[in-house]
Protein backbone atom coordinates (compact mmCIF):
# COMPACT_ATOMS: atom_id res chain seq x y z
CA UNK A 1 0.00 0.00 0.00
CA UNK A 2 1.04 3.69 -0.95
CA UNK A 3 0.39 6.42 1.88
CA UNK A 4 0.45 9.79 1.08
CA UNK A 5 -0.65 13.09 2.23
CA UNK A 6 -3.61 16.18 1.23
CA UNK A 7 -2.48 19.46 0.48
CA UNK A 8 -2.53 21.39 3.61
CA UNK A 9 -3.17 24.97 4.91
CA UNK A 10 -0.44 25.52 6.68
CA UNK A 11 1.91 24.35 3.33
CA UNK A 12 1.15 27.37 0.75
CA UNK A 13 3.47 25.61 -2.25
CA UNK A 14 3.23 21.76 -3.69
CA UNK A 15 7.01 21.85 -3.24
CA UNK A 16 6.50 22.67 0.73
CA UNK A 17 3.99 19.76 0.26
CA UNK A 18 5.86 17.27 -1.46
CA UNK A 19 8.99 17.73 1.01
CA UNK A 20 6.89 17.11 3.86
CA UNK A 21 5.75 14.18 2.40
CA UNK A 22 9.65 13.30 1.69
CA UNK A 23 10.29 13.88 5.15
CA UNK A 24 7.94 11.76 6.61
CA UNK A 25 8.19 8.72 3.49
CA UNK A 26 5.24 8.90 2.22
CA UNK A 27 4.56 8.13 -1.11
CA UNK A 28 2.18 10.77 -2.99
CA UNK A 29 0.52 14.39 -2.19
CA UNK A 30 -3.48 14.65 -3.50
CA UNK A 31 -3.88 17.86 -5.10
CA UNK A 32 -6.99 19.38 -4.01
CA UNK A 33 -8.30 21.53 -6.80
CA UNK A 34 -10.70 23.58 -4.37
CA UNK A 35 -7.55 25.51 -3.09
CA UNK A 36 -6.29 28.96 -5.14
CA UNK A 37 -3.32 28.33 -5.77
CA UNK A 38 -3.83 24.49 -7.39
CA UNK A 39 -6.51 25.88 -10.27
CA UNK A 40 -5.85 24.05 -13.28
CA UNK A 41 -4.83 26.26 -15.15
CA UNK A 42 -1.85 27.74 -13.01
CA UNK A 43 -0.66 23.72 -12.47
CA UNK A 44 2.64 23.79 -14.19
CA UNK A 45 3.30 20.57 -15.47
CA UNK A 46 7.27 21.60 -16.21
CA UNK A 47 7.39 22.44 -12.28
CA UNK A 48 5.18 19.85 -11.23
CA UNK A 49 7.37 17.26 -13.00
CA UNK A 50 10.56 18.91 -10.94
CA UNK A 51 9.07 18.82 -7.95
CA UNK A 52 8.06 14.88 -7.88
CA UNK A 53 11.34 13.97 -9.18
CA UNK A 54 13.00 16.10 -6.71
CA UNK A 55 11.06 14.30 -3.58
CA UNK A 56 10.76 10.91 -5.10
CA UNK A 57 6.81 11.15 -5.10
CA UNK A 58 3.97 10.98 -7.54
CA UNK A 59 0.44 12.69 -7.13
CA UNK A 60 -2.84 12.13 -6.73
CA UNK A 61 -5.70 14.56 -7.54
CA UNK A 62 -8.87 15.80 -5.24
CA UNK A 63 -11.57 17.65 -7.29
CA UNK A 64 -13.08 20.58 -6.58
CA UNK A 65 -15.70 20.01 -3.89
CA UNK A 66 -18.23 21.62 -5.89
CA UNK A 67 -17.52 20.06 -9.03
CA UNK A 68 -20.82 19.02 -10.50
CA UNK A 69 -21.40 18.02 -13.65
CA UNK A 70 -25.40 17.54 -13.11
CA UNK A 71 -26.10 21.06 -12.69
CA UNK A 72 -29.73 21.19 -13.99
CA UNK A 73 -27.95 24.49 -16.06
CA UNK A 74 -26.58 23.17 -18.93
CA UNK A 75 -24.05 25.97 -19.55
CA UNK A 76 -22.74 25.15 -15.98
CA UNK A 77 -22.56 21.47 -16.24
CA UNK A 78 -21.11 21.58 -19.47
CA UNK A 79 -17.68 23.76 -17.64
CA UNK A 80 -17.93 20.87 -14.95
CA UNK A 81 -17.37 18.50 -17.60
CA UNK A 82 -14.49 19.97 -19.83
CA UNK A 83 -12.64 20.91 -16.09
CA UNK A 84 -12.53 17.37 -15.05
CA UNK A 85 -11.24 16.46 -19.28
CA UNK A 86 -8.74 18.61 -18.34
CA UNK A 87 -8.03 17.24 -15.01
CA UNK A 88 -8.04 13.81 -16.89
CA UNK A 89 -5.24 15.47 -19.34
CA UNK A 90 -3.05 16.49 -16.61
CA UNK A 91 -3.27 12.99 -15.06
CA UNK A 92 -1.79 11.26 -18.13
CA UNK A 93 1.06 14.17 -18.58
CA UNK A 94 1.81 13.34 -14.99
CA UNK A 95 1.17 9.64 -14.52
CA UNK A 96 -1.54 10.31 -11.59
CA UNK A 97 -3.61 7.24 -11.35
CA UNK A 98 -6.58 8.81 -8.91
CA UNK A 99 -8.68 11.45 -9.19
CA UNK A 100 -11.12 11.99 -6.22
CA UNK A 101 -14.47 13.12 -6.76
CA UNK A 102 -17.56 13.62 -4.49
CA UNK A 103 -21.43 13.18 -5.31
CA UNK A 104 -23.04 16.01 -4.75
CA UNK A 105 -26.85 16.18 -2.93
CA UNK A 106 -27.65 18.97 -4.86
CA UNK A 107 -30.04 21.90 -4.05
CA UNK A 108 -32.40 20.72 -1.57
CA UNK A 109 -35.80 22.22 -0.99
CA UNK A 110 -37.11 22.53 2.48
CA UNK A 111 -40.80 21.64 2.50
CA UNK A 112 -43.08 21.38 5.49
CA UNK A 113 -42.98 17.90 6.07
CA UNK A 114 -39.49 16.91 4.64
CA UNK A 115 -36.72 18.54 2.49
CA UNK A 116 -36.80 17.83 -1.32
CA UNK A 117 -33.73 17.34 -3.32
CA UNK A 118 -33.87 18.43 -6.59
CA UNK A 119 -31.81 15.44 -8.30
CA UNK A 120 -34.06 13.15 -6.37
CA UNK A 121 -37.10 14.97 -7.74
CA UNK A 122 -35.68 14.72 -11.21
CA UNK A 123 -34.03 11.60 -11.11
CA UNK A 124 -34.09 10.90 -14.73
CA UNK A 125 -32.93 13.72 -15.81
CA UNK A 126 -29.65 13.46 -12.80
CA UNK A 127 -28.86 9.98 -14.01
CA UNK A 128 -29.21 11.02 -17.55
CA UNK A 129 -26.41 13.71 -17.14
CA UNK A 130 -24.19 11.34 -15.01
CA UNK A 131 -24.74 8.90 -18.05
CA UNK A 132 -23.16 11.93 -20.17
CA UNK A 133 -20.56 12.59 -18.06
CA UNK A 134 -19.67 8.79 -17.49
CA UNK A 135 -19.55 8.32 -21.38
CA UNK A 136 -17.15 11.39 -22.12
CA UNK A 137 -14.73 10.52 -19.09
CA UNK A 138 -14.61 6.56 -20.51
CA UNK A 139 -13.77 8.00 -23.87
CA UNK A 140 -10.83 10.24 -22.26
CA UNK A 141 -9.37 8.24 -19.87
CA UNK A 142 -9.32 5.01 -22.69
CA UNK A 143 -6.82 2.78 -21.69
CA UNK A 144 -4.53 4.90 -19.33
CA UNK A 145 -3.84 3.60 -15.74
CA UNK A 146 -6.72 6.62 -14.05
CA UNK A 147 -9.37 5.78 -11.85
CA UNK A 148 -12.12 8.28 -11.14
CA UNK A 149 -12.79 8.06 -7.82
CA UNK A 150 -15.95 8.61 -6.14
CA UNK A 151 -15.72 9.56 -2.23
CA UNK A 152 -18.57 8.86 0.09
CA UNK A 153 -19.39 12.43 1.90
CA UNK A 154 -22.07 13.04 3.84
CA UNK A 155 -24.21 9.40 3.73
CA UNK A 156 -25.51 7.41 0.50
CA UNK A 157 -29.23 8.38 2.53
CA UNK A 158 -31.14 8.40 -1.24
CA UNK A 159 -31.74 6.31 -3.45
CA UNK A 160 -30.78 8.99 -6.35
CA UNK A 161 -27.41 8.56 -5.07
CA UNK A 162 -26.93 5.23 -4.64
CA UNK A 163 -27.85 4.64 -8.52
CA UNK A 164 -25.44 7.79 -9.32
CA UNK A 165 -22.92 5.69 -7.62
CA UNK A 166 -23.96 2.60 -9.89
CA UNK A 167 -24.67 4.27 -12.60
CA UNK A 168 -20.98 5.62 -12.21
CA UNK A 169 -19.50 2.03 -11.50
CA UNK A 170 -20.62 0.93 -14.72
CA UNK A 171 -17.18 2.25 -16.61
CA UNK A 172 -13.97 0.56 -15.55
CA UNK A 173 -12.83 4.16 -15.76
CA UNK A 174 -14.35 4.69 -12.01
CA UNK A 175 -13.96 3.38 -8.96
CA UNK A 176 -14.33 4.13 -5.33
CA UNK A 177 -12.76 6.22 -2.35
CA UNK A 178 -13.51 4.98 1.19
CA UNK A 179 -13.66 7.80 3.64
CA UNK A 180 -13.77 6.15 7.03
CA UNK A 181 -14.15 8.82 8.78
CA UNK A 182 -17.03 10.85 7.18
CA UNK A 183 -18.59 6.95 7.35
CA UNK A 184 -17.66 6.78 10.87
CA UNK A 185 -19.33 10.35 11.45
CA UNK A 186 -22.63 9.07 10.32
CA UNK A 187 -22.74 5.73 12.40
CA UNK A 188 -21.07 3.74 9.12
CA UNK A 189 -24.96 3.80 7.76
CA UNK A 190 -22.70 4.10 4.34
CA UNK A 191 -21.35 0.31 4.86
CA UNK A 192 -24.49 -0.94 3.56
CA UNK A 193 -23.43 0.80 0.12
CA UNK A 194 -19.67 0.18 0.32
CA UNK A 195 -19.01 -2.96 1.47
CA UNK A 196 -21.30 -4.76 -0.76
CA UNK A 197 -19.23 -2.70 -3.81
CA UNK A 198 -15.90 -3.16 -1.96
CA UNK A 199 -14.57 -4.90 -5.11
CA UNK A 200 -14.48 -1.65 -6.47
CA UNK A 201 -12.61 0.33 -3.86
CA UNK A 202 -9.49 2.02 -5.06
CA UNK A 203 -8.62 4.80 -2.91
CA UNK A 204 -9.08 5.61 0.82
CA UNK A 205 -9.13 8.78 2.99
CA UNK A 206 -7.78 7.57 6.30
CA UNK A 207 -8.40 9.82 9.50
CA UNK A 208 -9.55 9.12 12.58
CA UNK A 209 -12.85 10.07 14.30
CA UNK A 210 -15.01 10.32 17.70
CA UNK A 211 -18.12 10.50 16.68
CA UNK A 212 -18.81 13.19 14.39
CA UNK A 213 -15.76 14.38 15.00
CA UNK A 214 -13.37 13.86 12.48
CA UNK A 215 -9.68 14.04 10.63
CA UNK A 216 -8.10 13.38 13.84
CA UNK A 217 -4.84 12.23 13.52
CA UNK A 218 -4.74 8.31 13.90
CA UNK A 219 -4.88 6.83 17.56
CA UNK A 220 -6.55 9.89 18.22
CA UNK A 221 -10.27 8.47 18.15
CA UNK A 222 -12.04 5.42 18.79
CA UNK A 223 -12.30 3.70 15.31
CA UNK A 224 -10.42 0.00 14.40
CA UNK A 225 -7.76 1.40 12.40
CA UNK A 226 -6.21 -1.85 12.14
CA UNK A 227 -9.51 -3.30 10.46
CA UNK A 228 -9.74 -0.53 7.63
CA UNK A 229 -5.47 -0.73 6.85
CA UNK A 230 -6.96 -4.66 6.42
CA UNK A 231 -9.52 -3.24 4.03
CA UNK A 232 -7.31 -1.27 1.89
CA UNK A 233 -4.42 -3.92 1.37
CA UNK A 234 -7.00 -6.00 0.78
CA UNK A 235 -7.90 -4.17 -2.40
CA UNK A 236 -4.45 -2.12 -3.11
CA UNK A 237 -5.69 0.91 -2.11
CA UNK A 238 -3.72 4.05 -1.84
CA UNK A 239 -3.97 5.72 1.63
CA UNK A 240 -4.35 9.50 2.31
CA UNK A 241 -3.58 10.54 5.86
CA UNK A 242 -6.41 13.06 5.42
CA UNK A 243 -5.64 14.61 8.45
CA UNK A 244 -5.38 18.88 8.49
CA UNK A 245 -2.48 19.75 10.32
CA UNK A 246 0.75 19.12 9.79
CA UNK A 247 0.40 18.25 13.59
CA UNK A 248 -1.98 15.70 13.09
CA UNK A 249 0.08 13.74 9.91
CA UNK A 250 3.47 13.29 11.61
CA UNK A 251 1.12 11.31 14.83
CA UNK A 252 -0.96 9.64 11.99
CA UNK A 253 2.94 8.28 10.48
CA UNK A 254 4.14 7.40 13.85
CA UNK A 255 0.95 5.40 14.48
CA UNK A 256 1.75 3.51 11.48
CA UNK A 257 4.93 2.54 12.16
CA UNK A 258 3.60 1.12 15.14
CA UNK A 259 0.80 -0.78 14.06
Amino acid sequence: MDFGMPTLIELDSLEKCAALAHELGLKFVEINLSFPQYQLELLDVEELIRIKEKYGIYYTIHADESFDPCSVNDRIAKVYVQDMLNTIELARLLDIPSVNMHLLRGIVVTLPDRKAYIYGENEALYLEKLRGFRDRMTDAVGDDDIRINIENTDGYDFPFLVHGLDTLLESPAFGMTYDIGHNNAIGMRDDAVILPRENRLRHMHMHDGLGERVHLALGDGKMDIPHFLSLAEKHSCRIVLETKTVEALKKSVKYLKKA
